[in-house]
């Protein structure tokens, strides 16, 4: 499958492969719905906690007798229906992670890239280019002649440019990867797609297997 590449400035300058693969594959939705899923498990925190009735700040001794006060039995005022008590069942600190086997993994990536690839709109690749200043300016001006960052928007680099990756930090809405960091959840939320020659390249190599 041959799409066309842009220059920096917009302009059509040639075409490239993108490997059938990779970027042309039968979807497979499961996969992308579960590399989503693990990803943002990974991501939780886990710090949700509660007491329970033996953490709570009280006194177990027995409120009042058990027989003869025509009031209902209570063993303590820490118990769980009473106001102040502890909570029954409540959540922990706990890790949420997990690990997706590595088949599964390797196939949402190739599914969410074929998906992309497969709206014109939305999918650009372009030019390799360097921000030797590192200025937001200077990559918002490239991205201006690609998108109207209407919505979130990922770049995709075929090597870790710091440079590139300083650039971006402040432009809302915009993740950069590297062709081998890549996360399901951007790729399939992004709204446009930007992709480096080197980056294209590189994916049409690394995601073969």
């Amino acid at each position: 499958m041959e799409r066309k590449v842009f220059s920096k400035d917009g302009k059509e300058i040639g075409t490239i492969n993108l490997n059938d693969r990779v970027f042309n594959i039968e979807i497979s939705h499961g996969s992308i719905y579960n590399a989503i899923k693990n990803e943002l498990s990974n991501l939780r925190v886990g710090t949700s906690s509660t007491k329970t009735r033996s953490e709570v700040r009280g006194s177990s001794k027995k409120p009042w007798k058990q027989k003869g006060t025509g009031r209902a039995r209570v063993g303590t005022k820490r118990n769980p229906i009473w106001i102040g008590g502890g909570i029954a069942l409540g959540p922990k600190p706990r890790d949420y992670s997990y690990k997706l086997p590595k088949k599964v993994k390797r196939l949402a990536f190739k599914s969410v890239l074929s998906l992309r690839a497969a709206d014109e709109n939305s999918f650009k690749v372009i030019e390799n280019f360097n921000i030797e200043s590192g200025k937001t300016k200077e990559l918002a001006l490239i991205i201006k002649n690609f998108t109207s960052f209407n919505g979130k928007v990922v770049i995709l680099l075929g090597n870790d440019d710091q440079m590139i990756k300083r650039a971006g930090k402040n432009i809302r809405d915009l993740k950069i990867l590297s062709f081998d960091k890549l996360r399901v959840v951007d790729l399939f939320y992004a709204k446009n797609l930007i992709a480096l020659e080197s980056a294209v390249n590189k994916l049409n190599e690394f995601y073969v297997k």
